[in-house]
């Protein structure tokens, strides 16, 4: 990724604004075992105090890697029960990258984060029938399946 993906200036300045990059090699020890990094390339979304909230594992194009970041920076604050913030990354990739791998997981998790915030059943099944209407082989899909019978 470092001949590709990271020299996008997209990317680049993505990064630069919204994370506090940091590059080790896979045998770097002790953090490769304490993140338990065995393949290369590892992104991992973590918080102050060192929690994941995020992990992609192998290359990523520059198309699917600011998706998937800002995936694992919504998750981050859902996570932190700060849904606003949540949702602002989600919507986001729905409205940004909505080709993106992260698009039909953004969509479950802005359904989840809706319903967190308002205790309001049916914005789980409008996650769904979205979801149903988009991207109906996702595994995102599948997951949210139940979320039809709400009424």
């Amino acid at each position: 990724m470092d001949a590709g993906t990271y020299p996008n200036e997209a990317v680049s300045n993505f990064i630069n604004q919204n994370v506090v990059p940091l590059q080790v090699a896979s045998d770097q020890q002790p953090m490769a075992s304490d993140f338990k990094v065995t393949w290369t390339p590892t992104l991992l979304i973590l918080d102050q105090e060192g929690n994941e909230h995020h992990r992609t594992v192998g290359f990523m194009s520059a198309e699917e890697l600011i998706p998937s970041l800002l995936l694992g920076i919504g998750n981050l604050h859902f996570n932190g029960n700060d849904f606003k913030k949540a949702l602002s990354s989600y919507e986001k990739i729905i409205s940004d990258f909505s080709e993106s791998d992260s698009a039909p997981e953004a969509i479950f998790q802005k359904g989840v984060s809706l319903y967190k915030s308002t205790n309001d059943p049916k914005l789980l099944k409008k996650a769904y029938e979205h979801l149903q209407d988009k991207y109906p082989v996702s595994q995102w899909t599948k997951r949210a399946y139940p979320y039809r019978l709400i009424q």
